[in-house]
């Protein structure tokens, strides 16, 4: 699949995959000077692109796991989601869930992207549903932990 990227800022850099089989693609901070996040804070940060995804895809904005389990930076809305139809800079609100400030630097990367297809549902509303074994049962029912 290609995916076609506008580069909003010279200094940018592309999405890369850190393995031949990496399922997420590296976003890269694009920052003129080092910024710092206070323990607690978050940050939007810029990376510089803007995506061009194919209909029926979106891009999915996943935590580094180093950085989110060494550093406490991951993105503040845990999974950030890019439309297909969405034109404009593709930013990465991180969040610092450490005790300490962290420093992110220009070219740091910051998270990774996801490509997924997806399906668009139509909502049919209906006075009942389906019976199952579980029904309505929620948050623990199932006597699992």
């Amino acid at each position: 699949m290609t995916v076609n990227i506008k580069k909003l800022d010279p200094d940018a850099k592309l999405p890369a995959y850190g393995s031949e089989y990496a399922a997420g693609a590296d976003l890269y901070a694009c920052l003129k000077e080092e910024t710092s996040i206070p323990a607690g804070e978050t940050k939007v940060i810029p990376t510089g692109i803007a995506l061009e995804l194919p209909a029926g895809c979106a891009g999915l904005v996943y935590a580094r796991s180093g950085l989110a389990t060494k550093q406490g930076l991951a993105p503040a809305n845990k999974v950030g989601v890019i439309d297909p139809d969405y034109r404009g800079e593709v930013m990465v609100a991180l969040h610092n869930h450490s005790g300490e400030a962290r420093t992110v630097c220009p070219g740091d990367r910051i998270a990774q992207l996801v490509i997924t297809p997806y399906i668009a549902a139509v909502f049919e509303e209906r006075a009942e549903l389906s019976q199952t074994v579980r029904g309505a049962g929620g948050f623990g029912s199932t006597g699992k932990n």
